[in-house]
């Protein structure tokens, strides 16, 4: 349960980022107080964390190909996929998370995402040890 909760603390992270960094993606852009912008990071993050836990897997099955092929880098485009996945669920959720344009916006959100969950990853410890 604990890895649970730091792996959650960690795409919260990485959304807040790429959020802040990518003008195109939105997240918890609302006028509202803080608490509210937090709790809707956090639930996105949640969100996130359900898409990649479940349609990840299978998307990477799919594109295995494209992934050979290209190296490696198609896992990019799939990563930006699980993200565009979770703005579309999230939006009928009510959570205010929205981007912009796919392949730009999307792709490097994900570039940020990935980077900051794996320089997390390593400073935070594992409860696998």
């Amino acid at each position: 349960m604990l890895n649970f909760a730091i792996r959650t603390a960690i795409n919260a992270v990485g959304l807040w980022l790429a959020a802040f960094l990518v003008g195109g993606i939105h997240l918890a852009t609302d006028d509202s107080k803080f608490a509210s912008k937090f709790t809707t990071v956090i639930l996105v993050a949640l969100l996130f964390g359900v898409v990649n836990a479940i349609v990840k897997p299978i998307a990477k099955l799919l594109s295995f190909p494209f992934i050979v092929l290209t190296l490696g880098l198609f896992t990019f485009i799939v990563n930006a996929f699980m993200l565009q996945l979770t703005e579309w669920i999230a939006d009928p959720l009510g959570l205010s998370f929205a981007i912009d344009d796919f392949f730009w916006d999307a792709v490097i959100g994900a570039l940020i995402i990935t980077i900051v969950a794996m320089v997390l990853s390593f400073v935070l410890p594992d409860d696998d040890e």
